[in-house]
């Protein structure tokens, strides 16, 4: 019995010391890689190093069309003048019927020669007869009975009766219905 519990005390043992070996590892490996939520120090080399990065370009004192960069005010004083300049050319403008050579009068119409067509209608429309065959009938009947059976968790030989009937009268309503 004493080498069962010392087997198990060394297993306990070898445990604890994969633990530490794992802990001291994770420890290593944090204080390597720092946090992930502190931006990371550069190295010495890094601070080091001078930046490579080309010098920021003169500010610029004209657009690339070859125009000053502040005086752009009589840009948008020229696009409502022409906004103005095309309202009003538009106002000028005749309003015709979309090309004729002139307007029309709406006085002036042109007289019909044709007689009106009157239109006939009958009285009453034709009645349809609508015809369902017994057994379909029958059939629909049946289907309600088997559908409120199973609905209602009955199933018995009764159940299975009204299922064979229900087949045999919807065979024979598709026969009477079809053409």
């Amino acid at each position: 019995m004493a080498t069962d519990r010392d087997e198990q005390q060394r297993d306990l043992q070898r445990q604890q010391q994969e633990l530490e070996e794992i802990r001291r590892s994770f420890a290593e490996m944090g204080a390597r890689m720092g946090s992930m939520f502190d931006p990371p120090e550069p190295d010495e080399a890094e601070r080091s190093q001078p930046a490579l990065l080309p010098p920021a370009p003169p500010v610029a004192t004209s657009s690339p069309f070859g125009m000053p960069a502040r005086p752009r005010r009589w840009w948008a004083a020229a696009l409502v003048l022409l906004f103005v300049a095309g309202t009003a050319f538009g106002y000028i403008l005749p309003k015709g019927d979309g090309g004729s050579g002139s307007p029309s009068s709406p006085g002036a119409t042109t007289p019909t020669t044709q007689r009106p067509v009157v239109v006939t209608r009958p009285t009453t429309p034709p009645k349809t007869q609508v015809s369902v065959p017994d057994t379909c009938v029958e059939a629909a009947e049946l289907a309600d009975e088997v559908i409120s059976r199973l609905t209602r968790n009955i199933r018995d030989n009764r159940l299975a009766e009204m299922l064979r009937d229900y087949t045999i009268a919807s065979q024979a309503c598709r026969r009477e219905a079809s053409p």
